[in-house]
């Protein structure tokens, strides 16, 4: 598969998920040869929405994504409601302009200096600043740009394909088949249990338990015809809505709408302390939800006798360490493989699509099998901090849940988040790097 030629990279992406899919789009689209890997036989995306914010919205925007066909519901706030009352106060959208966060505790009482966050590159004026997506609507979206019709040879996926082992220095894949697979380029997004990751690392890395599970689903959502006693889910401002347990262990509902509004995401966390052990279930009932927070106010658990679009499962949280390196010869990481993260920032895929139109920008056509090293160490360069930030301040970001909110620090890394340019970013570095070695075209 390695490629000969002085223009075009054979590249081999493992995994089939948002991050996979996105950078085989960037790649693609400068007209390098792509095949995807995925263990699956069939791989979709099901079960839950997601968050797609600004940022990664302006990767999307490059990559020419349809946002009509992501059927998003735009956010313009957010309620925290009380769970014993039910009554709720509305949080605007971040401030535009957050120069600087508060990242420590205050210190006897006093407000500590604020510490400077690394400044992003600016982005255009927002369109909206995020949009709740179910996820399998921008999952088919992602995989329509990489093998459907467009710019570049369409990627090829190969499903029921899976990676027994990965040589980073040749770019070498072995398959379940037997087949060994040499590519130009190995892009390891094969997610929290990465193959590609040891390889890269030396070492198995696993995630370590935070102590938190959610249940998950996705209720159908009827009009406020329909189900007037529901309107507080979606009157004062379009966003999420959600309650925080006062008293004991660590609960909290959050409810946002996706699909156009006609469904309904459901993320019940709460305080596990089995963590998979023995009885343990990866499903649950509605008596399960419903049990776990019978104490909260009656307009929260009347959510719960919607209809059903899909399961009801349980998520066990857990904390990918930091890895050493994500990059190691002719192989890089991203998305969960790289620094899976707790969902409190509803960052998570935006961090892989950042990663997936990142990566496309050092590689643009011209880009000879030589260059790949020097081209993923300014990868890693650009993105490993990022990366680093949201897994540490997604982790932070529940133990200020857990103590009562901090929602004005939440706004702040919102904000910051939000500004970044993925695309301009790495296109600087790309020029300040590599810029006279791109081809004349």
């Amino acid at each position: 598969m390695a490629s000969d030629s002085s223009n075009v990279l054979n590249i081999a992406v493992v995994g089939a998920g948002i991050a996979g899919l996105t950078a085989a789009i960037a790649l693609r689209r400068n007209g390098h040869l792509v095949q995807i890997f995925e263990s699956s036989e069939n791989k979709t995306e099901i079960g839950a929405a997601l968050g797609v914010p600004l940022n990664a919205l302006r990767v999307l925007d490059h990559l020419g994504i349809s946002r009509e066909n992501l059927k998003g519901v735009p956010v313009t706030g957010a309620v925290f409601l009380d769970p014993k009352s039910g009554e709720g106060q509305i949080m605007g959208r971040p401030t535009p302009n957050p120069a600087v966060a508060q990242v420590s505790p205050p210190v006897d009482g006093k407000e500590p200096a604020p510490t400077p966050l690394p400044q992003p590159a600016q982005g255009n004026p927002p369109r909206q600043t995020t949009l709740f997506c179910h996820r399998s609507d921008l999952y088919e979206e992602l995989k329509r740009l990489a093998i459907g019709e467009g710019e570049g040879p369409p990627v090829k996926l190969r499903l029921g394909a899976k990676i027994l082992a990965c040589d980073p220095e040749d770019g070498n894949i072995t398959l379940n088949s037997g087949d060994v697979v040499r590519a130009d380029l190995v892009v390891g997004a094969d997610g929290v249990n990465s193959i590609i990751r040891t390889h890269v690392t030396g070492e198995v890395k696993k995630v370590s338990p935070s102590g938190v599970c959610c249940f998950r689903t996705v209720f159908q959502f009827p009009t406020v015809r329909e189900k007037p006693e529901l309107q507080w889910l979606t009157e004062g401002v379009s966003g999420p809505r959600a309650a925080i347990a006062r008293e004991g262990p660590f609960r909290m509902l959050l409810f946002y709408p996706c699909r156009n509004g006609t469904l309904l995401n459901f993320i019940g966390f709460y305080t596990d302390t089995q963590e998979g052990g023995a009885g343990w279930k990866p499903t649950a009932s509605r008596d399960d939800l419903i049990d776990k927070f019978a104490d909260f106010h009656p307009k929260f658990l009347s959510v719960m006798d919607l209809p059903l679009h899909s399961e009801i499962i349980k998520w066990q949280l857990g904390v990918m360490p930091f890895l050493p390196t994500w990059i190691r010869g002719r192989a890089a990481l991203l998305g969960d493989a790289a620094h899976a993260t707790l969902p409190f920032l509803a960052q998570g895929a935006a961090m892989a699509i950042e990663e997936g139109g990142s990566i496309g920008c050092l590689f643009p056509a011209g880009t000879k099998p030589a260059d790949v090293p020097e081209r993923l160490a300014a990868y890693q360069d650009i993105r490993k901090e990022r990366g680093e930030f949201v897994r540490t301040e997604s982790l932070e970001q529940l133990s200020r849940l857990k103590n009562g909110g901090q929602h004005g620090k939440f706004q702040e890394i919102q904000a910051y988040l939000f500004r970044y340019d993925a695309i301009a970013t790495a296109q600087a570095c790309y020029e300040e790097r590599f810029g006279d070695k791109l081809p004349s075209k």
